[in-house]
Protein backbone atom coordinates (compact mmCIF):
# COMPACT_ATOMS: atom_id res chain seq x y z
CA UNK A 1 0.00 0.00 0.00
CA UNK A 2 1.42 3.42 -0.79
CA UNK A 3 2.60 5.33 2.24
CA UNK A 4 0.34 8.32 2.94
CA UNK A 5 1.81 11.60 1.69
CA UNK A 6 1.67 13.00 5.19
CA UNK A 7 2.13 10.60 8.08
CA UNK A 8 0.25 11.44 11.26
CA UNK A 9 2.21 8.96 13.39
CA UNK A 10 5.19 6.65 13.31
CA UNK A 11 2.87 3.81 14.38
CA UNK A 12 2.26 1.32 11.59
CA UNK A 13 -0.21 -1.50 10.98
CA UNK A 14 0.65 -4.95 9.59
CA UNK A 15 -2.16 -6.44 7.48
CA UNK A 16 -1.58 -10.16 7.03
CA UNK A 17 -2.84 -11.53 3.72
CA UNK A 18 -3.43 -15.19 2.96
CA UNK A 19 -4.96 -16.69 -0.16
CA UNK A 20 -8.72 -16.39 0.21
CA UNK A 21 -8.74 -13.24 2.36
CA UNK A 22 -11.87 -11.06 2.22
CA UNK A 23 -10.79 -8.04 0.22
CA UNK A 24 -13.35 -5.58 1.65
CA UNK A 25 -12.32 -6.46 5.20
CA UNK A 26 -8.64 -5.91 4.45
CA UNK A 27 -8.74 -2.97 2.09
CA UNK A 28 -11.53 -0.90 3.69
CA UNK A 29 -9.52 -0.91 6.92
CA UNK A 30 -6.32 -0.03 5.04
CA UNK A 31 -8.09 2.79 3.17
CA UNK A 32 -9.43 4.22 6.42
CA UNK A 33 -5.97 4.15 7.98
CA UNK A 34 -4.42 5.71 4.86
CA UNK A 35 -6.88 8.62 5.00
CA UNK A 36 -5.78 9.25 8.60
CA UNK A 37 -2.10 9.25 7.65
CA UNK A 38 -1.31 5.86 9.16
CA UNK A 39 1.02 3.58 7.21
CA UNK A 40 -0.28 0.05 6.66
CA UNK A 41 1.82 -2.68 5.14
CA UNK A 42 0.15 -5.51 3.26
CA UNK A 43 2.16 -8.61 4.20
CA UNK A 44 1.82 -11.85 2.25
CA UNK A 45 2.07 -15.06 4.24
CA UNK A 46 2.18 -16.95 0.93
CA UNK A 47 5.19 -17.77 -1.28
CA UNK A 48 4.59 -14.76 -3.52
CA UNK A 49 3.60 -11.12 -3.21
CA UNK A 50 0.46 -11.50 -5.36
CA UNK A 51 -2.30 -12.80 -3.07
CA UNK A 52 -5.72 -13.80 -4.42
CA UNK A 53 -8.75 -12.81 -2.38
CA UNK A 54 -11.76 -15.00 -1.70
CA UNK A 55 -13.33 -13.49 -4.84
CA UNK A 56 -10.27 -13.99 -7.02
CA UNK A 57 -9.01 -10.38 -6.90
CA UNK A 58 -5.22 -10.32 -6.83
CA UNK A 59 -3.57 -7.84 -4.51
CA UNK A 60 0.15 -7.13 -4.50
CA UNK A 61 1.57 -7.20 -0.99
CA UNK A 62 4.24 -4.76 0.14
CA UNK A 63 6.27 -7.42 1.93
CA UNK A 64 6.67 -11.12 2.38
CA UNK A 65 6.16 -12.43 5.93
CA UNK A 66 9.79 -13.57 6.17
CA UNK A 67 10.93 -10.00 5.36
CA UNK A 68 8.62 -8.30 7.87
CA UNK A 69 9.47 -7.56 11.49
CA UNK A 70 6.00 -7.97 13.00
CA UNK A 71 7.28 -6.84 16.38
CA UNK A 72 7.88 -3.36 14.93
CA UNK A 73 4.18 -2.77 14.17
CA UNK A 74 1.80 -1.01 16.53
CA UNK A 75 -1.05 -3.26 15.35
CA UNK A 76 -1.19 -6.64 13.64
CA UNK A 77 -4.48 -7.06 11.77
CA UNK A 78 -5.98 -10.36 10.60
CA UNK A 79 -8.63 -10.03 7.87
CA UNK A 80 -11.21 -12.79 7.57
CA UNK A 81 -12.45 -14.62 4.51
CA UNK A 82 -12.22 -18.24 3.48
CA UNK A 83 -9.96 -20.01 3.09
CA UNK A 84 -7.78 -17.05 4.14
CA UNK A 85 -8.62 -17.44 7.83
CA UNK A 86 -7.70 -21.12 7.74
CA UNK A 87 -4.40 -20.31 6.03
CA UNK A 88 -3.56 -17.67 8.64
CA UNK A 89 -4.36 -20.16 11.41
CA UNK A 90 -2.11 -22.81 9.83
CA UNK A 91 0.90 -20.45 9.67
CA UNK A 92 3.30 -20.98 12.60
CA UNK A 93 4.70 -17.44 12.39
CA UNK A 94 1.20 -15.94 12.54
CA UNK A 95 0.24 -18.08 15.54
CA UNK A 96 3.48 -17.22 17.33
CA UNK A 97 2.99 -13.48 16.77
CA UNK A 98 -0.61 -13.59 17.98
CA UNK A 99 0.49 -15.35 21.17
CA UNK A 100 3.47 -13.02 21.67
CA UNK A 101 1.27 -9.94 21.27
CA UNK A 102 -1.36 -11.31 23.62
CA UNK A 103 1.27 -12.07 26.27
CA UNK A 104 2.81 -8.58 25.91
CA UNK A 105 -0.58 -6.78 25.72
CA UNK A 106 0.23 -5.43 22.24
CA UNK A 107 -2.52 -4.47 19.80
CA UNK A 108 -4.24 -7.14 17.73
CA UNK A 109 -7.22 -6.70 15.41
CA UNK A 110 -9.27 -9.38 13.67
CA UNK A 111 -12.49 -9.39 11.68
CA UNK A 112 -15.13 -11.85 10.46
CA UNK A 113 -13.83 -15.42 10.80
CA UNK A 114 -10.33 -14.36 11.95
CA UNK A 115 -11.27 -13.77 15.62
CA UNK A 116 -11.76 -17.55 15.76
CA UNK A 117 -7.96 -17.83 15.45
CA UNK A 118 -7.56 -15.76 18.60
CA UNK A 119 -10.20 -17.86 20.36
CA UNK A 120 -8.60 -21.17 19.39
CA UNK A 121 -5.23 -19.95 20.67
CA UNK A 122 -6.78 -19.07 24.03
CA UNK A 123 -6.19 -15.34 23.61
CA UNK A 124 -9.87 -14.45 24.14
CA UNK A 125 -10.37 -16.40 27.37
CA UNK A 126 -12.63 -14.26 29.58
CA UNK A 127 -12.57 -11.35 27.13
CA UNK A 128 -15.31 -9.63 25.17
CA UNK A 129 -15.11 -10.24 21.40
CA UNK A 130 -17.18 -10.50 18.25
CA UNK A 131 -16.97 -12.29 14.91
CA UNK A 132 -19.01 -13.24 11.89
CA UNK A 133 -22.28 -14.85 13.08
CA UNK A 134 -21.06 -18.21 11.80
CA UNK A 135 -18.04 -18.05 14.13
CA UNK A 136 -19.66 -16.91 17.37
CA UNK A 137 -19.71 -20.49 18.70
CA UNK A 138 -15.94 -20.69 18.12
CA UNK A 139 -15.51 -17.57 20.27
CA UNK A 140 -17.59 -19.05 23.07
CA UNK A 141 -15.74 -22.37 22.81
CA UNK A 142 -12.50 -20.42 23.26
CA UNK A 143 -13.78 -18.84 26.46
CA UNK A 144 -14.73 -15.45 25.02
CA UNK A 145 -17.76 -13.45 26.03
CA UNK A 146 -19.29 -13.34 22.53
CA UNK A 147 -20.87 -9.96 21.72
CA UNK A 148 -23.04 -8.87 18.78
CA UNK A 149 -21.74 -5.29 18.42
CA UNK A 150 -20.10 -4.30 15.11
CA UNK A 151 -16.74 -3.66 16.79
CA UNK A 152 -15.70 -4.85 20.24
CA UNK A 153 -12.67 -3.52 22.09
CA UNK A 154 -11.29 -5.40 25.07
CA UNK A 155 -7.94 -4.00 26.13
CA UNK A 156 -5.40 -4.52 23.37
CA UNK A 157 -7.74 -6.63 21.20
CA UNK A 158 -10.22 -5.26 18.67
CA UNK A 159 -12.62 -7.60 16.88
CA UNK A 160 -15.27 -6.94 14.26
CA UNK A 161 -18.09 -8.85 12.55
CA UNK A 162 -17.45 -8.76 8.80
CA UNK A 163 -17.21 -6.89 5.52
CA UNK A 164 -20.10 -4.59 6.47
CA UNK A 165 -18.28 -3.48 9.63
CA UNK A 166 -14.80 -3.04 8.14
CA UNK A 167 -14.98 0.76 7.96
CA UNK A 168 -16.06 0.85 11.60
CA UNK A 169 -13.07 -1.30 12.51
CA UNK A 170 -10.77 1.03 10.57
CA UNK A 171 -12.24 4.05 12.35
CA UNK A 172 -11.70 2.38 15.73
CA UNK A 173 -8.04 1.77 14.89
CA UNK A 174 -7.67 5.42 13.83
CA UNK A 175 -9.27 6.41 17.15
CA UNK A 176 -6.86 4.20 19.09
CA UNK A 177 -3.73 5.37 17.25
CA UNK A 178 -4.55 9.08 16.74
CA UNK A 179 -7.52 9.98 18.90
CA UNK A 180 -11.18 10.83 18.38
CA UNK A 181 -10.60 14.07 16.45
CA UNK A 182 -8.66 12.22 13.74
CA UNK A 183 -11.32 9.50 13.58
CA UNK A 184 -14.02 12.16 13.22
CA UNK A 185 -12.13 13.82 10.37
CA UNK A 186 -12.01 10.49 8.52
CA UNK A 187 -15.73 9.92 9.20
CA UNK A 188 -16.50 13.28 7.60
CA UNK A 189 -14.18 12.67 4.64
CA UNK A 190 -15.90 9.37 3.78
CA UNK A 191 -19.40 10.70 4.54
CA UNK A 192 -19.87 8.18 7.35
CA UNK A 193 -23.56 8.38 8.34
CA UNK A 194 -23.89 5.76 11.08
Amino acid sequence: MPTPTTLSTTDTVAVLLATGFEEVEALAVVDTLYRAGIQSDLISIENERHVASSHGIKVVADLMLDDADLASYAVVFLPGGMPGTLRLKENAQVRAEVLRRAEASLKLAAICAAPSILAELGVLEGRRATANPGFMDALSAGGAQAQSECVVVDGNIVTSRGAGTALELGLELVHQLLGEEAAQQVRESIVWQH
